[in-house]
């Protein structure tokens, strides 16, 4: 018989080493629930995105950064055009802002950011309502990738109040998009 769990506070650490998120889980936990291979990011499927994510969690500034550009790619490419696999990857960006331990989480805020702003294909389709009616509706990949980061904004306070300024600066603006 399994047992649920003990949580763990944030400052501990897992049986792998990581620092166990502010749910007391470790970072990513529930990445591989996701069928990441159903989904399409900019370059085909989504299948690389969870590595990308884990490195952005567990590698060292450079490698966390490397990863982060190409996912920023992958899912919001140009800064403004989001994929069908945006809305699933924001809940783990936001889980990978608030891990202190994660080296580019102020790069990871603004890629919220930009999200949050994308309207890209919604714009696009007020000109061409074709568009809507197109097998794979952009639209509704871009209006549910920016409900994900709405549904996720109660993390903002914690970051404002993070030491961090950069972090902070890069949460103001989510703010400021978000209209919280």
């Amino acid at each position: 018989m399994r047992t649920a769990p003990t949580e763990q506070p944030s400052n501990q650490r897992t049986d792998r080493g990581a620092p166990a998120s502010a749910a007391g889980h470790p970072p990513l936990a529930t990445l591989d629930r996701v069928p990441w291979s159903q989904f399409r990011d900019s370059t085909g499927s989504a299948a690389a995105i969870p590595h990308l994510l884990r490195s952005v969690a567990r590698g060292d500034a450079p490698t966390a950064r490397a990863a982060l550009c190409e996912l920023r790619t992958r899912v919001c490419q140009y800064g403004f055009v989001v994929e069908q696999a945006t809305a699933a990857t924001v809940p783990f960006l936001w889980e990978l802002a608030q891990l202190p331990h994660v080296a580019c989480r102020a790069q990871i805020i603004k890629l919220l950011g930009d999200i949050a702003d994308a309207r890209q294909w919604e714009t696009t389709a007020a000109a061409y309502p074709k568009l809507l009616k197109h097998r794979d509706n952009h639209v509704t990949w871009e209006r549910a990738a920016r409900q994900a980061v709405r549904e996720r904004r109660g993390a903002l306070r914690l970051l404002l109040a993070e030491g961090d300024s950069d972090v902070t600066h890069a949460t103001t603006r989510l703010a400021r998009s978000l209209g919280a």
